[in-house]
């Protein structure tokens, strides 16, 4: 069975680098793998340090870099041109009649989440077809990475509510607007252009909460401002019903005496809390390194530091440890707990953060924004699960 490996994390935390560490191990373990990018600043390229210019994506199709090693970044410009021309033409015709450049026209085009729905696709693509046995996504920043694995919501909403609508509705409108209007509506070729794109979608949201295939990775740095983003992210993946196998942190500065020893001491005081915050999540450590980590030979040495002899492929944890279910108008949480006892069990509320305390051992639960008026009430265990309910 295929794997699908989400690389994930703040912006500048070092996420492209992890990936291309990951891809390359996984490779190097004899996978067929490809590590691909949907990021509009692209930097994959950089970091195996290929020879090509400034802006080359190869087309936005895979090329080799290692034997068993892809790497793609993903040109969403050509991919709608390559395979959903009448959507991408239609678009840049209506910014054009709207005044816009005929090059302008053709950015604007590409139209806000176009590039995650290519991603998609392509990554539902590979798995399908079998192509590569592990596919590691470079993924954007967190914000961005959550509104790419929520987009099929979106998606099966317009595919079931309105496709069919605005076909029908377009077909009776357009003889009338056209002899009337410079507006020109799309041609049937569009809808059935989109429902080809729908078409490639389908399983793709099953595909990303499987926890046999797909793993989230989240690459963090020891610093109070990029753990607490992490912890958000952990949360709303935990909401999606997505398997976070790991947490990597990335760029420790190692101990010191000199200039940077404050430094040192605050990277391993978070790094023991990040341990503490995500058990029994495991924690991988990456040091920084003494030089910039640019080419094959520069990330082995991540890879060998980050897997220590771990296959990159596998999974390091089953499924999510909670998770989050509206029910009615409240809210409710379940967490895995295995061994303890409801008396063994002490919670409390810091604000958005649920401290689950058993004995001497606490796992810190960062509730999302929505629960931030919710109060928990019931507390009950059942087998070796902790539900808790929410209530306004």
């Amino acid at each position: 069975m295929s794997r699908v490996i989400l690389v994930c994390g703040k912006g500048g935390v070092g996420k492209t680098t992890v990936a291309a560490a990951t891809a390359l191990a996984a490779a190097r373990r004899g996978h067929r793998t490809i590590v691909l990018s949907f990021d509009l600043a692209h930097s994959l390229s950089d970091s195996f340090d290929l020879e090509q210019g400034l802006f080359s994506l190869h087309g936005g199709l895979p090329v080799t870099v290692q034997p068993n090693l892809d790497l793609q970044e993903l040109d969403v410009q050509a991919e709608l041109e390559r395979h959903w021309g009448e959507v991408f033409h239609y678009m840049a015709a209506l910014f054009t009649s709207a005044g816009l450049s005929d090059l302008v026209a053709e950015e604007v085009a590409i139209m806000p989440g176009m590039e995650d729905l290519v991603a998609l696709m392509t990554v539902n693509q590979y798995y399908k077809e079998k192509t590569y046995d592990v596919i590691v996504v470079d993924c954007p920043p967190t914000s961005e990475s959550l509104r790419f694995v929520n987009l099929m919501t979106t998606i099966e909403w317009y595919v079931s509510k309105r496709l069919k609508l605005d076909r029908a509705m377009v077909k009776l409108t357009r003889p009338i607007a056209n002899r009337f209007t410079s507006y020109q509506l799309p041609e049937d070729g569009y809808f059935t252009s989109m429902s080809g794109i729908f078409d490639r979608m389908a399983g793709v949201d099953e595909l990303l909460r499987n926890p046999e295939v797909t793993s989230v990775r989240l690459v963090t740095n020891a610093e109070k401002m990029v753990v607490r983003e992490t912890q958000r992210a952990y949360t709303y993946f935990c909401m999606y019903e997505m398997n976070t196998d790991a947490i990597v942190v990335n760029r420790l500065i190692p101990s010191s005496d000199g200039y940077f020893s404050r430094w040192a001491e605050t990277h391993a005081a978070y790094a023991a809390q990040i341990v503490e915050y995500f058990a029994p999540i495991p924690v991988f450590k990456v040091p920084l390194f003494a030089d910039e980590v640019i080419g094959v030979d520069r990330l082995a040495q991540v890879s060998e530091a980050l897997y220590d002899g771990h296959d990159a492929a596998e999974r390091f944890v089953e499924g999510p440890p909670y998770s989050f279910e509206k029910v009615a108008d409240n809210y409710r949480l379940t967490m895995n707990l295995p061994f303890a006892e409801k008396t063994d069990i002490d919670l409390n509320r810091v604000d958005h953060d649920l401290i689950v305390r058993i004995g001497a051992f606490k796992r810190h639960v960062t509730l999302p924004r929505s629960l931030a008026q919710f109060k928990q009430t019931e507390a009950r265990m059942e087998g070796q699960r902790l539900t808790i309910e929410f209530v306004l």
